[in-house]
């Protein structure tokens, strides 16, 4: 009930400043995986979190041995949450994974053995016109860019050039 408020909250902007964080950090998301694989963005939005608490807890530690203080480590109230699973969410979650595996399998059967022919045609339809535009996709990738690739180098080489020749290294 608490999670359904907050994301409606969220949702309909009621505080902009958070609204606006999570649309800019979503955004954000979505262009750099754009660019870059899943695994490359994890690694690096990991590496930035890693490094923004990092400084911040250097900081409160230093404005602490300045002021004198002890007011103990700036991250006490998260590192005091409980962040185990229990048991019961993990089997009603591997229980609902299962049953979905295990609906789709039975469906993939029904399809592939042909127990509803109109269904298997359907099947058989989606999966053509599917290969279809990955073929055409990779004709008009094939035909549009490796043309360009010469001239991609030339234009390359003669930066490195113009570079070179003004003592600018490429």
């Amino acid at each position: 009930l608490n999670r359904e408020r907050i994301l409606l909250e969220l949702l309909h902007w009621r505080d902009v400043r958070a609204s606006g964080l999570v649309l800019g950090c979503s955004l954000f998301l979505l262009l750099s995986l754009l660019s870059c694989s899943i695994i490359s963005v994890l690694s690096y939005s990991s590496l930035g979190l890693l490094s923004l608490t990092l400084s911040f807890r250097t900081y409160r530690g230093v404005l602490q041995a300045i002021q004198k203080s002890d007011e103990g480590h700036p991250f006490k109230r998260y590192l005091a949450q409980d962040v185990f699973l229990s048991k019961d969410v993990v089997q009603r979650h591997s229980d609902m994974v299962l049953s979905r595996i295990n609906g789709a399998l039975k469906e993939l059967r029904r399809l592939f053995l042909v127990e509803d022919l109109i269904d298997s045609l359907k099947l058989t339809n989606g999966l053509t016109v599917l290969f279809k535009k990955q073929l055409t996709a990779d004709l008009i990738f094939s035909r549009n860019f490796f043309p360009a690739v010469p001239f991609l180098d030339s234009k390359i080489s003669r930066k490195q050039e113009v570079c070179l020749s003004r003592g600018i290294l490429a």
